[in-house]
């Protein structure tokens, strides 16, 4: 193809340089002829010159003959150096021999003019005596031999004149003829041309472009030209290359297409499944090579999301059944709290009816010393009393130990199901969108915990505060032990001293009231501590419905046969909390 189109060119190319050619050389010629033309008439115009120059000394002398005056000679002298000037430049302009005879005739004759005629008029012109001859001399004709060889050279230089206009127009004749020709064989040859590159190239690539056009938009064209050996054939082999190709492209496509189905509907059937809480449905269709490890990942990620509710589950029984023992443990503060408080009544009625015993003795020891041993006797029980409330005491300050224990304890479980809510949010940020319910049952059970956590707190705050109280009326009934104690060995010397009976009487007296407001005191935080039991052991039964509320959320998942799994996830559970 590339050949065809070189030569098609060479000969347009060649065929325009000929015309070319013809045409130059015959301008060439014309401007040849036209600078001899104007040479022609450059001579016959120094002809001209010449004769003119001869025929204006001739009148210079003709002048001076008849006026005398010298300047005409000086005209004379300049026409002179006119003529030489003009036959000078006519001697290096004519070439032709026949003209440079008649040339060298003239100066010649016109050499004989100045050196005889001329003189000879000249001399007798200069006399006055012979100037009559000199006039009659000028009025003779002095130039007919001149004016002939002038007629001849004008004669002649217009013949060549005619010559080299005739060549001129034979050249543009040809000129002409060389260029008109040429533009029409150039035309012809460009036709020629293009009809034989729309055959053998411009068709065929519209034929080949046509069926490309057809595999470019995913038709099925045969790609024709195949077997031809030039360019269009290299074109047509790598068109095929490219049909093939896409045929291949569309098989590979289709494959990736089936493959692809695979995976989606296998992914979407196990999304499915885990949106309505079955986490069993794990994919079990064969993935191609490159999607094995979505299905492992998945099938993976489905297996923790099983074994971590299966833990949450587990987890969440465990803080059940605590709650409820918490809540039974509260029942039971709760009963001995209020145990404590009929006790601590009964207390108080015994120290007021000491109150009253210690009054009457100091009423009856002025009148009877008699009463002494009675008021030994009431003493003795008086302390027994105290012995008695010192031992409650004790009692109730090692029950308020228990309860602050216990309150330990549920702070410690508040703090375990935080942590465990906290793992339960994490594991279900990572199953994302299908743990997003399961994220939600976390959040309640943290809230849970943190309240259970306050609760806890203020109930230890309570505590305390009645422990301090406890430990003021364990001191206050000391005291009044050791006042008794006092009375006791005073009794022994009321027969001396029963005027200071009356006065120590006086002062148990103030005592023991004191000692009764204290024990009034101590019933009242024994009745707050009981209040504060008993929202305890509400707040237990109150964590218990939630949890229940928990498990049966964890419950609604279906995680098939993974006990193995759950206790696994459960034993780690238990050993991050403990750890934590």
């Amino acid at each position: 193809m590339a050949r065809k189109i070189v030569l098609s060119f060479a000969l347009a190319i060649f065929m325009v340089c000929a015309s070319g050619v013809v045409v130059a050389t015959s301008l060439s010629a014309m401007r040849s002829s036209t600078l001899e033309n104007v040479n022609s008439l450059r001579v016959k115009e120094l002809v001209s010159n010449m004769l003119g120059s001869v025929i204006q000394q001739e009148n210079a002398l003709r002048g001076y003959a008849m006026l005398g005056r010298a300047e005409l000679l000086d005209e004379y002298k300049v026409n002179q150096d006119v003529f030489a000037k003009a036959a000078k430049e006519f001697d290096e302009r004519v070439k032709l021999p026949d003209q440079r005879e008649r040339f060298a005739k003239l100066t010649a004759e016109v050499k004989d003019l100045n050196d005889r005629r001329f003189a000879e008029l000249i001399t007798l012109a200069g006399a006055p005596e012979t100037r009559a001859r000199a006039q009659e001399i000028s009025g003779q004709k002095q130039l007919p031999v001149v004016r002939a060889v002038v007629a001849e050279l004008l004669t002649r230089q217009d013949e060549v004149i005619a010559e080299r206009r005739a060549e001129q127009a034979s050249m543009a004749t040809i000129a002409n003829v060389a260029l008109w020709g040429g533009v029409a064989l150039t035309a012809l040859a460009a036709l020629l041309m293009g009809w034989l590159l729309i055959r053998t190239i411009a068709a065929p690539l519209r034929d080949l472009t046509d069926a490309t056009t057809t595999l470019a938009q995913g038709g099925e064209a045969k790609v024709p030209f195949r077997e031809r050996a030039d360019e269009l054939g290299d074109i047509a082999g790598a068109v095929e290359q490219f049909r093939m190709a896409a045929v291949n492209r569309a098989e590979a496509d289709a494959r990736l297409a089936a493959e692809q189905q695979i995976v989606t509907t296998s992914l979407r059937d196990g999304l499915s499944a885990l949106t309505t809480g079955d986490l069993t449905a794990s994919i079990d269709a064969e993935f191609p090579g490159a999607y094995v490890e979505l299905k492992t990942n998945f099938n993976a990620a489905l297996a923790s999301l099983r074994g971590l509710i299966g833990s949450v589950a587990e987890s969440t029984r465990a803080i059940r059944t605590g709650s409820s023992e918490i809540t039974q443990a509260s029942e039971d503060l709760a009963r001995r709290t209020e145990a404590n408080a009929a006790s601590l009544e009964e207390t108080s009625a015994a120290v007021t009816q000491m109150d009253t015993r210690l009054k009457a003795t100091a009423a009856a020891a002025g009148r009877t010393v008699e009463r002494a041993d009675g008021a030994i006797a009431t003493v003795t029980s008086g302390r027994s009393v105290a012995d008695e409330a010192v031992q409650a005491m004790t009692r109730v300050s090692d029950s308020a130990k228990g309860i602050d224990s216990v309150i330990e304890g549920l702070d410690k479980i508040a703090f375990q199901t935080r942590v465990l809510a906290m793992n339960a949010a994490v594991e279900a940020g990572r199953a994302g969108e299908a743990g997003r319910g399961f994220a939600v049952v976390a959040d309640l059970v943290s809230a849970l915990a943190m309240r259970a956590e306050e609760e806890a707190g203020r109930a230890r705050d309570q505590l305390t505060a009645t422990q301090t109280d406890i430990g003021a009326a364990v001191e206050m009934v000391q005291k009044v032990d050791a006042a008794l104690l006092d009375i006791s060995g005073d009794v022994s010397e009321v027969h001396t001293l029963l005027g200071d009976i009356a006065a120590d009487n006086q002062a148990q007296s103030t005592a023991i009231t004191e000692i009764s407001a204290a024990i009034g005191a101590m019933d009242h935080s024994t009745q707050q501590n009981a209040a504060m039991v008993e929202q305890t052991a509400a707040a237990a039964r109150n964590l218990t419905g939630e949890v229940s509320a928990l498990t049966e959320q964890a419950d609604k998942f279906e995680i098939g046969d993974s006990k193995s799994r759950r206790a696994g996830y459960s034993s780690r559970g238990r050993a991050a909390l403990m750890a934590a």
